[in-house]
């Protein structure tokens, strides 16, 4: 099991399981899923282990993953293709993640999120993100694990169908410096021009905004860009302009509005203020600490 000893050995240099031990987790993996790795506690029922009566070969795969800290029935059941791939395949695609700077305890997460990363292919697909991080984002080698690690979809997405396109609309909005994007929003990258980026910016125009105000905003708030029209941008307008008398003018001033829960923090303090019968800015009704909230209608009410 040249990959399961070349998992091992690299996270844990001290301890390399014997056969008897291999044997004994390969058993345990047919009724304790749960207890191998903390992301098949959370997921174990929902993707479950695949028994062990398997070939030798689709078993190491299984013990590697797991090795890995990935739940392997979670990746299996998201990247069908890698039942195919080969244990050799397998040690190539993590023998370059860690050539590129990304460390072991960073795999969990990498490929927990992204298990397709597993069966791509290092020159079509892995080597031209690396080298798109370097050349148009300006993100030196020694950085491309905090790039990484903050958005794992990077590895899992074509630079020429959407890294590249999405940040040539994000240029032509007004996002100049790219590495403030690689470093801060690299989620935007990897958002859908024609079904992300696009409608979310038409919805703000759709509110009575113009498209520079539109775009403003977003300048701003980058992270508007990511939160969902139907369960963010629509109850929270709704609720700022029916319940709140607000307008577009604060939403203009205070775009971060759509970041701060309408549940826990927008309607509680809302009401609080209300049954006071003080108004302040909404930047000043969201943005405090509760213990600064609290102060501030003390103050307002004496």
């Amino acid at each position: 099991m040249p990959l399961l000893r070349f998992l091992c050995a690299a996270s844990c240099p001290t301890t390399i399981p014997t056969t008897a031990a291999t044997a004994q987790l390969v058993a345990t993996m047919s009724t304790k899923p749960s207890a191998l790795s903390p992301s098949s506690s959370t997921s174990g029922d929902e993707f479950p282990l695949p028994l062990p009566d398997l070939p030798a070969h689709v078993r190491e795969k299984i013990l590697s993953l797991e090795v890995m800290g990935v739940d392997s029935g979670r990746a299996l059941a998201l990247n069908p293709a890698l039942r195919a791939a080969t244990p050799d395949s397998i040690h190539s695609i993590i023998s370059y993640l860690l050539s590129k700077g990304i460390h072991h305890k960073d795999l969990p997460r990498v490929l927990g999120m992204c298990p397709t990363i597993l069966t791509s292919s290092i020159r079509s697909d892995l080597s031209p993100v690396f080298a798109f991080l370097s050349r148009d984002l300006g993100v030196p080698a020694t950085h491309v694990r905090r790039v990484i690690n903050k958005c794992p979809r990077l590895l899992a997405s074509s630079v020429r169908d959407q890294l590249r396109p999405a940040l040539i609309y994000l240029h032509r909005l007004g996002f100049r410096d790219a590495r403030v994007l690689a470093y801060q929003e690299p989620v935007l990258l990897v958002s859908s021009v024609e079904k992300t980026l696009i409608p979310k910016l038409q919805y703000l125009v759709g509110l009575g905004l113009s498209r520079e105000e539109a775009v403003a905003m977003v300048l701003r708030c980058p992270g508007l860009f990511t939160f969902s029209i139907e369960n963010n941008f629509k109850p929270k307008y709704e609720y700022l302009v029916r319940e709140m008398g607000g307008s577009l003018e604060d939403l203009k001033e205070f775009p971060h509005y759509f970041g701060f829960s309408l549940e826990k923090r927008i309607k509680p303090r809302h009401q609080q203020l209300r049954e006071s019968g003080i108004n302040v800015p909404l930047s000043l009704m969201l943005r405090t600490t509760d213990e600064e909230f609290e102060e501030l209608i003390h103050k307002m009410n004496t």
